[in-house]
């Protein structure tokens, strides 16, 4: 099922997660239900608090990044062909690498894309939707995306990074999304 992607403005955004056990309920279709709702919304990385849950659960898919590199130009890549990953309680442990600036979105903020610098390498313990534990080094866009979901679950957005002139002038447009006045091709939620 499709759930509502909640819009800039809403509370649960600004939240910081909670952690969840294997007990939680129907979690599976939960996970299932997010990654149907990331596909339809065509992003890469989706967070629980995007769907109206303070919990700390993301998944990231950044392997749909590199489905259009030419062949040949792996090699600007280090970490493709990317990953497709349930995130559960996730602790970023360190992070390293020189910072370097992307243009971010977010699915919550929609039709706002910002540089933003972020560390190269992320490690991250977590675990997986089995509960099996993990902690793995990641780098590149894939890191990139993991550290932008594991923001959700801390009650941070992209747009925090920004200069706080950059930010006033963007504030319209934020108020705009906050209010439903935007139109966007996925289902979302509005707290108006």
């Amino acid at each position: 099922m499709i759930l509502p992607i909640i819009a800039y403005g809403a509370p649960v955004l600004r939240k910081v997660a909670k952690d969840i056990d294997k007990d939680y309920p129907q979690l599976n279709k939960l996970i299932a239900d997010m990654w149907e709702t990331l596909q339809a919304s065509n992003g890469v990385g989706l967070a629980a608090p995007q769907i109206n849950r303070d919990i700390r659960l993301f998944l990231v898919d950044s392997s749909i990044i590199f489905e259009n590199v030419e062949e040949g130009d792996e090699d600007e890549f280090p970490d493709a062909p990317g990953i497709k990953k349930v995130f559960i309680n996730a602790k970023i442990t360190h992070l390293e690498g020189e910072p370097w600036p992307y243009n971010e979105g977010c699915l919550s903020i929609p039709k706002i894309r910002e540089d933003i610098m972020r560390p190269e390498t992320v490690t991250i313990e977590y675990l997986d939707e089995n509960f099996q534990q993990h902690k793995d080094t990641f780098n590149g866009i894939t890191a990139r995306v993991i550290q932008h979901e594991y923001d959700h679950i801390e009650g941070k957005l992209f747009i925090d990074y920004l200069k706080p002139l950059k930010k006033k002038l963007l504030q319209r447009k934020l108020n705009d999304i906050s209010r439903g006045n935007i139109q966007v091709d996925y289902k979302m939620q509005f707290s108006k």
